[in-house]
This record gives C-alpha cells, structure tokens and sequence, in this order.
C-alpha cells in the first residue's frame, strides 16, 4: 500500500509549490487508511536509548508533523518513533513565503520557515487526545522569535508538555530564527540547560521520567563543538541530536540558483558534513548519553554509516519528498540484512564503529 501510495503522489506533490505539496502531505496522512496487518518490527531492530524502548531506529524528523496532525498515522506507517514540532508557546506564522526550496538535481532542500506553528495550547491538545495510542512522540521545543527571554519559553514549554512528551528536543540550532544558534555558546547554553533540566525535575512528580535531548547545528566549530558536549555532559542531558540543517553550500551543488537562497540546507549535499560532526561528537561524549543522527540519510547504506558514525536512532524527513515513504521499510530492511549477514543480534553491536576512522579524515567540503 505504501509503495501504490508514493506511486500516486509522489510525481504530483514534486510539480506543486514546496510548501503546498506539504500541505497535502499532511492531510493525506491524516485520512490515510492504517495497513493491513503490518509485520511487527524484528526484535533485532529494536533499540534502548535515554530510557525508552524504540520498536526500530528509524524516526521522523522535527519540522515534517510542526502541529501533531499526522503522528499516528506516522507510527502505523513504519516509523519507530516520531518528533513533532518546533512547537513555540504562542503561535507563530514564521517567514515570508516562499521559504521552502527543493534542490531537484541535489535530492537537498533549503528552508527558511522560521518556527511557524500553531502554539503550545493547540499542539498540546492534539498530543493529550492521542496519548492512549501509545508509540514514542518527542517534541521538540523552540522560543518565539519575538520573545523578551528565550530560555523562560523553553521552560514554559517543558512545563506544558511533560505529560505528554516522550522525550524533548532543545532546538537552537535552526538558523532560521535570529540569533537564536547564540545559545549554542557557551555561558548561554549552560544557563538555559540548567533552567530546562531544573524544569524537568520539578514537574517529574507529576509528569514522570521525561529525557531531554539537545539538538546542535552542524556548523560548530570543533572548539565549539567541546564547549556543547562538556556542558551537556556536565547538566546530565540525555542525548543530543547531530545536526540540524547547514548555512553551507558544497561547492558540488548542481542546483547553485536555488541554493544561494537564504536558509538551511538539508538532505543528501549535508550528509558527510553531519555524519562528520556526528563522529566528532561521539568521541567526545565517550559513552555519556546516546545520540540520534539526522542529515542526508536517504538509504539503508546511509542510515547504516550514521550508526556506524555513532548514532544510536537516525532521523529521517527531506529524503521522503524524492523517495517517498516506502523509504522507511527499506532501511529497516537493509539494516537487518547486515546484522543477519554479519551475525549480530543488535545494532547497539556497531554504534560508533567508525567514529574514530571517521574525525580522521579530511574535512568534508
């Protein structure tokens, strides 16, 4: 069904506008019938992180479901958990349109949304109407753009959702509301991690155990990139996400008109730059938490490096607008084929395998 499904629209959601085709997305999946039967996941694919027990490692990214329209439908197609939002207190209308980018030729797309969603009171509602549904749904947590103090949303909203969330994302790295990657830095970032992990303990009575995640840009320096992991290390988050999307350009970009548009980039032209800060990640949080992985995976090949570079759970979404849903049973699929030729039970058995070979390298370019 899903590949009859992709067959159908993905040829006409490609010749729509960016945003629109989205739009659509969203309301197919909302109306989509559940599969039949569906074979549940293999045992082998299953995976322990940040005390949550995932069917699978594959998930939904941030930035796909912003308002919690189509998460259960998501969790039936495949999807081993899913990640709702950015989700910012008050509803936010974000860019002037457009601000959505396909790089046809590149399978990438660059985005400049700017945190449009329809606030925390209706995601929130969405989300609680769900819950007996079960399934993993994290949500990941922005500051309005025009807000006097940031880190007072991202508290507010830890607040708000903790009976709800699976985990959380701290998002400060998308580089489309101003000046909000300044919290990467350091004296910054240790104030607001210490606010939200404070926040989290102080509604764990009511909420229960709730991980908090830290989602990073891929454009940190390695100097950065130590300043990040030792405060994380240091306020006890439990995991981080590498990365979000890149203001970089490769300078192979075949699309070069539609890239010198302003945003983020995403899909396949940033998967060695974040498959590289994964790595560089990984070796520094030593064992500390486990981490999720997202940018450019577009295969099982892909989703297999990711692990290998460290990654725990990967993340999934731009690939879906060229491959179409069908690519979730293919990496799953793939992933099992490796662990059944090789003949390990786990994934967690090859979790970082190459980090090290990897931050060896040359800079990816």
């Amino acid at each position: 069904m899903i590949r009859a499904f992709d067959a159908l629209t993905l040829p006409l959601l490609r010749k729509l506008d960016a945003e629109y085709a989205h739009g659509l997305a969203i309301r197919g999946l909302r109306f989509l019938p559940p599969p039949r039967l569906r074979r549940p996941d293999s045992p082998r694919l299953q995976v322990r992180a940040f005390g949550l027990n995932f069917p699978n490692p594959v998930g939904m990214a941030a930035g796909f479901d912003k308002n919690a329209e189509a998460t259960d439908a998501l969790l039936r197609l495949g999807f081993g958990f899913v990640e709702v939002g950015s989700v910012t207190p008050l509803p936010q209308v974000g860019n002037p349109r457009p601000r959505l980018f396909r790089l046809e030729r590149d399978q990438g797309i660059v985005n400049r949304m700017g945190f449009n969603n329809e606030g925390a009171e209706i995601v929130l509602r969405r989300l609680a109407a769900r819950a007996h549904h079960g399934g993993i749904v994290g949500v990941n947590v922005g500051a309005n753009k025009d807000s006097p103090n940031r880190t007072a949303d991202y508290v507010k909203l830890i607040e708000i959702f903790a009976p709800v969330a699976s985990y959380f994302t701290i998002n400060i790295s998308s580089p489309n509301t101003p000046g909000l990657r300044n919290l990467q830095k350091a004296s910054a970032l240790d104030d607001l991690l210490a606010q939200v992990i404070e926040a989290r303990e102080r509604v764990r009575r009511n909420a229960g155990e709730t991980p908090v995640l830290l989602k990073i840009a891929p454009d940190l320096t390695l100097d950065e990139l130590d300043d990040v992991v030792h405060i994380a290390r240091r306020r006890k988050v439990d995991g981080m996400i590498v990365a979000n999307t890149t203001l970089s350009r490769p300078p192979a970009l075949r699309e070069q008109l539609r890239a010198e548009e302003q945003g983020g980039l995403s899909g396949r032209p940033l998967f060695r730059l974040s498959t590289r800060m994964l790595a560089e990640t990984y070796v520094r949080v030593e064992g500390a938490f486990p981490l999720i992985g997202v940018g450019g995976i577009d295969s099982g090949g892909s989703a297999l490096m990711k692990i290998r570079a460290g990654a725990s759970l990967i993340q999934i979404y731009s690939a879906l607008v060229y491959k179409g849903l069908g690519l979730v049973d293919e990496i799953k699929a793939d992933l099992l084929s490796v662990l059944r030729r090789t003949n390990r039970e786990q994934l967690s058995e090859i979790v970082g395998a190459d980090a090290a070979q990897i931050t060896a390298e040359d800079w990816p370019v």
